[in-house]
């Protein structure tokens, strides 16, 4: 498959069986999984029974991924994923921005550069209407990407988590984005 979108720094693309080790090495981080599973370890095992099946999956709407692995476009290095799924499997009306980057890639632009490419192409190829986004209320470095992303605040809210990890309690918070809001800021 080709790669599914370029920036100036990201190529976006499909995962693949051979990401395997990559996910691992970024699931295992306690620090990018800091406000995901509180740091705990993922088991190899997790990575090719859960989590890679997932980043495989084609949503029928698009007949493509939902989840796109990022490398750095000169060196080809492993930052880890985006995510640009829809909410409901056979609409493209409204979708989830996320990503989970290495630490390396941390404070270089690169999870804002990805996030506003995915929300250009969801407004102008996919047929988006809003893009939202969520992330613990203590995770500030996740918010202000949202922000810079284009994102605007809507709630605070408690999800209904199996395990508590620390922070938790305060929360969660949700950003999004409608085409109108995104048309007009253009």
């Amino acid at each position: 498959m080709a790669n599914f979108l370029e920036t100036d720094r990201l190529v976006l693309r499909a995962f693949t069986a051979a990401d395997t080790d990559h996910l691992l090495a970024l699931d295992n981080d306690p620090e990018v999984m800091r406000f995901i599973n509180g740091g705990r370890p993922t088991s190899r095992q997790a990575i090719e029974t859960r989590a890679l099946p997932r980043l495989l999956r084609d949503y029928p709407c698009w007949e493509t991924h939902g989840y796109w692995a990022a490398q750095e476009k000169t060196t080809g290095t492993f930052l880890g994923w985006f995510e640009f799924r829809p909410l409901e499997e056979h609409s493209t009306a409204v979708v989830e921005l996320g990503y989970r980057l290495n630490q390396a890639a941390w404070g270089r632009g690169y999870a804002t550069e990805g996030s506003r490419a995915l929300i250009h192409k969801g407004f102008t190829d996919l047929e988006v209407e809003r893009v939202t986004a969520n992330t613990m209320a203590v995770n500030t470095r996740s918010r202000r990407v949202m922000e810079k992303s284009g994102l605007f605040f809507v709630r605070n809210f408690t999800g209904d988590w199996p395990e508590a990890i620390e922070s938790s309690e305060h929360g969660e918070v949700e950003y999004e984005l409608t085409r109108t809001e995104w048309e007009q800021a253009r």
